[in-house]
């Protein structure tokens, strides 16, 4: 594993650690914003963030670290239709701004095409 990939393995393991954290410690923020057609949103909110919690730790270790590549590709996946729908319902969401909502959409692109990045082996320099 290149050393560029390590240390971006190592950041955004620990940026989902600390999120899925907040999930517990704040999670008003989190519900707030649970689309309105899911039940359950202090549920959600505990289980996506032990979620992220999990796969951010798994990802510290170079052994469990695809697997949890992997996962988060799920998690990000699955969260994905309640990003455009806040996108598309911005006036339910009035703390934060429209463009704000639109922007997380290419965003979470971004996430996950990362945690695809680290799902790939590194090829040997030719």
């Amino acid at each position: 594993m290149t050393r560029v990939k390590r240390v971006v393995r190592l950041v955004f393991g620990l940026l989902f650690v600390a999120i899925g954290i907040l999930h517990f410690v704040r999670p008003a923020p989190f519900v707030a914003i649970v689309p309105p057609y899911l039940p359950w949103p202090m549920a959600l909110v505990f289980i996506s963030g032990a979620a992220e919690m999990l796969f951010g730790a798994l990802l510290l270790f170079r052994r469990t670290a695809v697997l949890a590549a992997w996962g988060l590709i799920l998690l990000l996946l699955a969260v994905y239709p309640a990003n455009i729908h806040m996108a598309v319902n911005s006036h339910l969401y009035p703390s934060m701004s429209a463009t704000a909502l639109w922007l997380r959409l290419p965003l979470q692109l971004l996430l996950i095409g990362i945690a695809f990045w680290l799902t790939r082996r590194d090829r040997p320099a030719a």
